[in-house]
């Protein structure tokens, strides 16, 4: 019996001996090819198992090797592995073997989080905080950052994506971080180093859909996917209808993963409501379960979007909740804009960014708690009254909210320096946890628009999809610049970083 981490994808059991183990219950054959080894390529048969999966190990294999999955016969298609650990060749290519014991921790000190409380959370893009856009130049600023004040960096998403540069939320393969920003050891390095200079470090993750081109799960399972829901992102996975339970489990086992294997401190799930599952247990609830066993003793950040703002996030168990510890606050964040710009415009026309709403924003974490929303002519929020203002994240900046605008400008941009300084002391200083977006701290002038290299086709229907989203906005009718047809600049400078508009 071989003994694993995780549940699926490869792992080295022995010196020169890998096991592989794949979901694949669409084909009545899987085999293993390698590459990139003496008399490649070598295939292995895997044998069958309950529930759609296939699994052998393979002698003679190691961290280094190269290989794919041939799908039902020697003529079929060979794919890259939906657990892959790493696509040094972008995700269409073949996936790598890691071992992830090469790598020497030092951090066997750190305890992780203290609390909820006390925290200030900086939002870092890997591939455009530095020139370089690596793991190891953003390594190089980390002093930098903890004596600033930070406490906690969250890293925006950063599984494998088409493409050698995007924002991250259109990631295909889970499991491997993205090779245009160094190794899976190179991530392992900055983790290590952070929690050598007091800084926590937890990971955006997207579980609510995948990106539009380079996802293969479709071509291993149908049941992928759900054929009941859909977000407004495209095709979200089944966690409740038939074959869901292998489902849940690979997501799991990815919660798992980058808190076991690369001590991340926690996670961010982006867009929760776009998790369905009617479930006696939810996924989102599992999710939080799962990521404080993998962690242990040490102590986690569990930080959710949640555009519905639905308290029971962060309700525990005992109390019919899912135990997430913090939420984002869009409330703060779009009465701060009206405050200091005055547009009223689209979802901003929901608030007066007045002073009193600003102050019941920072005792209450959120406005909107089931009052009637005017505008959307329907209640909007849940009572959060019970729960402390720390649970909940603030801020003026983020990377949603700077890409929504028209050319994508920081607020201090849009306002007068005096609103700017005073909105700036209400975050740094108010009750909330404050969440800064990277560069705010010395008013940054770069722009951070949405990204993506993607092919032609799917770079238009980005364009049109962006443009659509600018349309709820009046003033935008007759700018020229609004979702114009900027040409992509893959530079990953953060003071220079130009691209593609497209949807955000």
């Amino acid at each position: 019996m071989v003994t694993r981490r995780q549940p699926v994808g490869a792992e080295i059991v022995s010196d020169g001996c890998v096991h592989f183990r794949v979901w694949a219950p669409k084909h009545r054959e899987v085999e293993v090819v390698l590459e990139a080894c003496p008399g490649a390529p070598r295939v292995f048969a895997l044998e069958p198992e309950a529930e759609g999966y296939f699994a052998g190990a393979v002698a003679g294999a190691g961290g280094g090797t190269r290989y794919r999955f041939r799908l039902g016969g020697s003529s079929a298609q060979v794919l890259p592995d939906p657990a892959s650990r790493y696509q040094p060749e972008g995700p269409c290519g073949p996936s790598e073997v890691i071992d992830p014991l090469c790598f020497r921790w030092t951090d066997q000190a750190w305890q992780g989080i203290a609390s909820v409380e006390g925290q200030v959370l900086y939002e870092l893009h890997v591939g455009t905080f530095t020139p370089q856009g690596t793991w190891t130049a953003a390594l190089q600023q980390l002093p930098y950052l903890a004596e600033l004040g930070i406490t906690v960096l969250e890293i925006m998403p950063m599984a494998e994506f088409p493409g050698s540069f995007g924002w991250g939320y259109d990631g295909v393969d889970l499991f491997a971080p993205f090779h245009g920003y160094g190794t899976p050891e190179d991530v392992r390095r900055f983790v290590d180093r952070a929690h050598a200079l007091g800084l926590g470090v937890i990971l955006d993750v997207v579980y609510n859909h995948l990106g539009p081109e380079g996802n293969v799960l479709g071509h291993y399972s149908d049941d992928y996917f759900s054929r009941k829901y859909q977000s407004e992102w495209g095709d979200t996975f089944n966690f409740d209808g038939p074959g869901s339970g292998p489902v849940r489990e690979f997501v799991l086992a990815n919660v798992a993963y980058w808190v076991e294997e690369f001590h991340f401190d926690g996670m961010r799930v982006d867009a929760t409501q776009g998790l369905y599952d009617s479930s006696p247990v939810h996924i989102l609830a599992q999710i939080a379960r799962r990521m404080r066993e993998a962690a242990g003793d040490r102590r986690i950040l569990i930080v959710g979007e949640s555009e519905p703002q639905r308290a029971g996030l962060l309700r525990g168990a005992d109390r019919g909740g899912i135990g997430f510890d913090m939420l984002w606050s869009d409330d703060f964040h779009h009465t701060a804009t009206v405050a200091a710009t005055g547009n009223r415009e689209a979802y901003y026309g929901d608030y007066l960014g007045s002073p009193q709403e600003l102050v019941s924003v920072l005792k209450r974490g959120w406005l909107y708690q089931g009052q009637w929303d005017l505008r959307q002519g329907k209640r909007r929020g849940t009572p959060a009254l019970d729960i402390a203002p720390a649970a909940f994240i603030g801020y003026l900046q983020n990377h949603d909210q700077i890409a929504n605008t028209a050319r994508s400008e920081r607020l201090h941009a849009r306002t007068t320096p005096g609103r700017f300084r005073a909105l700036s002391t209400l975050l740094l200083l108010g009750p909330t946890t404050p969440l800064l977006f990277q560069g705010q701290e010395f008013a940054a002038s770069s722009l951070f628009l949405y990204f993506s290299d993607a092919r032609p086709k799917v770079t238009e229907q980005l364009r049109q999809g962006r443009r659509k989203f600018l349309e709820q906005f009046p003033s935008l009718a007759t700018d020229q610049d609004a979702g114009s047809s900027a040409q992509p600049e893959p530079s990953r400078s953060v003071r220079s970083l130009k691209a593609r508009p497209g949807r955000a």
